[in-house]
C-alpha cells in the first residue's frame, strides 16, 4: 500500500485508526479458550467487527510468540484472514526488530516474504546497515521507533548531546537519509504531547504510528492538533480499550462499538484539522 493509497482510505474511512491485537491467552473471554485455536478464532471476530472503523490492524508479536508455534499460526492465520476479508486494511507487525545485517535481513523477509505483511516496526540503536535490510522490499514499510509512549522513554530517547539534539531528533534526522516519507514511518507516543510540534519540525510529511491513546492515557485531541499534516499523516492505535472492553460472550460486538467511537471522534478531527 502506497501512502497515497492509504491516506485515500482515511479519506473514504473519515478515520485514521489502527486497531491493536494485543492478544493475551490469559484475557480473553473463556468460551474461546475451547476452540481448536482461541487467538485465531478472538482475533477473527473482532477483525469481523471492527473493519469498518478502521484503517489497519497492529499485532504484537510478544502474544503470539509466547505460545510457540501454535500462537505462531495464529498470527500467520490473523494475516491471512486479513488480506482475504479485508484487502483495503494495512497490516503493521509490531515486532521491534532491528540487528545486524545479515540478522535483519531474515526478519525482514519473515515478516515480508513469509507472513506478508505491509509494515514492521524496527529499532534504531544499532543503527543504518540494521534498517536497510526492511527498506529492500518495493511497496513495503519500515516504522522506527523514535519517541515512544512508555514512561522510560525519558531514560535515553530525551537525552540530549553537547550541541542540544536530543536522541529522538537525531533518530528522526539521520534516518531519512536512508528512506523517504513513501516507505518510512515513525513511532510517536501519544502521551507525549507537544513534543508532536517538535516531531513535525523534522518529519513534516511522514505518517506518524501514533500508540498510547486509551489505556496508556494519550489525548487524540492533542496528537491531531500538534501531530496532524495535510494528509493527516498519523495512524492512532488502540489495542486494549477495544479489544478487551468486554470479556462475555458480546466481547466482539463491544469492540465494535468502542471502535465506532473512536472512528466518529476522528471523523470530527478530520473535519476540524485537515
Amino acid at each position: 500500500m502506497t501512502k497515497q493509497q492509504l491516506f485515500a482510505q482515511i479519506q473514504k474511512k473519515r478515520s485514521f485508526l489502527c486497531v491493536g491485537l494485543d492478544t493475551d491467552i490469559t484475557k480473553i473471554p473463556e468460551h474461546l479458550l475451547e476452540k481448536e485455536d482461541p487467538i485465531y478464532a478472538f482475533n477473527k471476530e473482532i477483525i469481523d467487527k471492527t473493519a469498518s472503523y478502521c484503517v489497519a490492524y497492529k499485532p504484537n508479536l510478544a502474544f503470539y510468540e509466547s505460545q510457540g508455534l501454535t500462537g505462531w499460526l495464529a498470527f500467520e492465520k490473523t494475516v491471512a484472514y486479513i488480506r482475504q476479508r479485508y484487502p483495503d486494511q494495512f497490516i503493521i507487525a509490531d515486532a521491534k526488530r532491528g540487528d545486524i545485517g545479515n540478522t535483519s535481513e531474515m526478519y525482514a523477509s519473515t515478516f515480508f516474504d513469509t507472513a506478508r505483511v505491509d509494515a514492521v516496526t524496527v529499532a534504531p540503536y544499532m543503527g543504518e546497515d540494521s534498517v536497510t535490510p526492511f527498506l529492500k522490499y518495493n511497496g513495503k514499510w519500515v516504522i522506527l521507533l523514535a519517541l515512544t509512549s512508555n514512561k522510560g522513554s525519558q531514560d535515553f530517547q530525551l537525552l540530549q548531546d553537547q550541541n542540544g539534539e536530543r536522541l529522538f531528533e537525531k533518530v528522526l534526522r539521520q534516518s531519512q537519509a536512508w528512506a523517504s516519507a513513501e516507505q518510512m514511518m515513525y513511532v510517536v507516543g501519544a502521551t507525549q504531547g507537544r513534543l508532536f510540534e517538535e516531531v513535525r519540525k523534522i518529519v513534516p510529511d511522514h505518517f506518524l504510528l501514533v500508540p498510547g491513546v486509551g489505556a496508556q492515557g494519550g489525548s487524540l485531541e492533542e496528537v491531531c492538533h500538534y501531530g496532524m499534516n495535510r494528509e493527516c499523516g498519523l495512524l492512532v492505535n488502540s489495542s486494549r480499550a477495544i479489544i478487551y472492553a468486554d470479556t462475555t460472550e458480546t466481547f466482539a460486538e463491544t469492540a465494535g462499538k468502542e471502535a465506532r467511537k473512536l472512528q466518529e471522534e476522528m471523523a470530527g478531527m478530520l473535519e476540524k484539522y485537515l
